[in-house]
């Protein structure tokens, strides 16, 4: 975890450095490359001194970087999206533990079939950068992922609606998904749908993958991800969501306000839950909500 915080304060060094001096270069129209970046570093504090009240303080740190690296040259079109996420934050008598973690590379092959149709083919990619645990009452921890522990891999042919960069659907009636689980000790309980000791899971089912973007008012803009899956294999009922609203609020070029909540239900991930003593594995309904102030450097 110190090496994680060591990390999260030099690329916020650098974001900041960044900042500093934004450019906005005049957008070329015949170059068939297009690549747009947003680096954000979010901050929030509560601290409390001699507070009649009461108060625990409270710091935590977000690093996002957002990249889109877009092709179009006639029919032919290329959406490629990186994101990745770090956090911390830390309260007294707890330590350091994350509060964000994602690597996330999407790409989207497409051919004009109509005037926002789309012939496409798509691949989806997700991981993280380190452990993740849960934490029981008496302090203890539970280890409930890792690096590429799970990593989930998509692909398949489908079609999609694109109207433009800021509302798009693509779906796929015949997506392959595999499941990756790189660590020997959540292998071998069997998490995330892998067959205990076993290293990888393969489904076979349908996706959806949605995105918009719209503003809200000057300056204020709500965005929109989700993604579905079915696997035609097993429990066909059981669909995978994975949906993220972010709301952005920009006071400046570089300071914004940022909310952000992103909500899972996921059947193969199994969450230990600790009753009187006795744990015990099930799939929750997950929720992850991040809200601060910080700085926001675009390309």
């Amino acid at each position: 975890m110190k090496n994680a915080l060591l990390f999260l304060m030099l690329l916020c060094g650098s974001i900041a450095g960044y900042a500093q001096a934004p450019a906005t270069p005049a957008k070329d129209t015949t170059r068939i490359w297009t690549i747009h970046g947003e680096n954000t570093l979010l901050l929030n504090q509560s601290s409390f001194t001699h507070w009649a009240a009461g108060g625990t303080n409270a710091f935590a740190g977000n690093i996002n970087l957002n990249y889109d690296f877009n092709y179009k040259r006639d029919k032919w079109s290329w959406d490629n999206k990186a994101i990745l996420g770090y956090g911390l934050s830390e309260q007294n008598n707890t330590g350091w533990r994350k509060n964000d973690d994602r690597i996330i590379l999407n790409s989207l092959l497409g051919y004009k079939a109509a005037k926002y149709w789309l012939y496409t083919f798509y691949g989806n990619f997700q991981s993280q950068f380190t452990k993740g645990y849960t934490y029981n009452d008496d302090g203890s921890r539970t280890l409930i992922s890792a690096p590429f522990a799970p990593a989930y891999l998509t692909f398949g042919p489908g079609f999609a609606y694109k109207k433009n960069d800021s509302l798009r659907v693509n779906f796929s009636p015949a997506a392959a998904r595999f499941t990756f689980m790189h660590n020997d000790s959540l292998s071998a309980i069997g998490s995330y749908g892998v067959l205990p000791g076993h290293k990888s899971l393969f489904e076979f089912g349908s996706s959806l993958d949605a995105y918009y973007k719209f503003s809200v008012a000057k300056n204020i803009s709500l965005e929109n991800i989700l993604k579905l899956y079915e696997n035609y294999l097993k429990n066909p009922t059981n669909v995978y969501m994975d949906y993220t609203l972010n709301l952005f609020m920009r006071v400046n070029k570089i300071v914004t306000v940022n909310a952000g909540v992103e909500m899972i239900n996921d059947p193969n991930a199994q969450i230990p839950v600790t009753t009187n003593g006795v744990q015990t594995y099930h799939s929750l309904f997950q929720v992850k909500q991040i809200f601060g102030a910080g700085v926001t450097y675009k390309f």
